[in-house]
């Protein structure tokens, strides 16, 4: 077989292990009917997230689809460096899981929060504030490693800005929503990796 059928083939069943975890808890957390209004975190920072997540997901769907068709965009990357990538996604599928599963009926596509919204602080919560952003820049800096691409690289150079300047806004709704139980909370948790403590 062609080694890049297999590091496709690979990607395919990496990612869509995990968009199904990610699929399945939000369409769960949606059976509620309520409305979501996706434009409070403001038109710029929604538009460039758009954007990105266009990139990213065309751009990976086309290396899926057939390799040849992002051919231009592609790098000259060492069979170890690529298999790297595929460790990289494998551990983000059990760390996706661990996060949706803890989130619960939390999960939004925005910074709102939903009438039963409660304060989660367990599982990867406990040590950080936003780990979906974390493992989801994991997975894809995975995925863009194992497909050896540049373009995947630079779509999600401009996606992680967006989340990194959606992110206040997130953490003033919480506040606005659970106050000081929140705030203390800030101050003992990272905001995408685990706070390294002083002695």
């Amino acid at each position: 077989m062609d080694p890049e059928n297999i590091y496709r083939f690979t990607a395919l069943a990496l990612l869509a292990s995990s968009m199904s975890i990610s699929i399945y808890y939000r369409h769960r957390a949606n059976r509620t009917n309520e409305p979501i209004n996706t434009q409070e975190e403001g038109r710029l920072i929604l538009n460039v997230r758009r954007v990105a997540g266009l990139l990213i997901w065309l751009s990976a769907l086309l290396y899926l689809v057939n390799p040849r068709w992002m051919a231009w965009s592609s790098l000259e990357l060492p069979a170890g460096l690529r298999w790297i990538g595929a460790a990289v996604m494998l551990v983000c599928v059990p760390l996706v899981y661990w996060v949706f599963s803890s989130l619960g009926m939390n999960v939004t596509p925005t910074v709102v929060t939903r009438r039963a919204h409660t304060l989660v602080t367990r599982g990867p919560y406990r040590w950080v504030r936003h780990p979906l952003y974390s493992v989801g820049l994991l997975m894809f800096l995975g995925f863009a490693l194992l497909s050896a691409n540049w373009m995947i690289f630079l779509a999600i150079l401009l996606a992680f800005p967006a989340l990194v300047l959606r992110t206040p806004l997130e953490e003033a709704r919480l506040i606005d929503r659970f106050g000081d139980e929140y705030r203390a909370y800030m101050q003992r948790t990272g905001r995408y990796f685990p706070r390294l403590r002083s002695r």
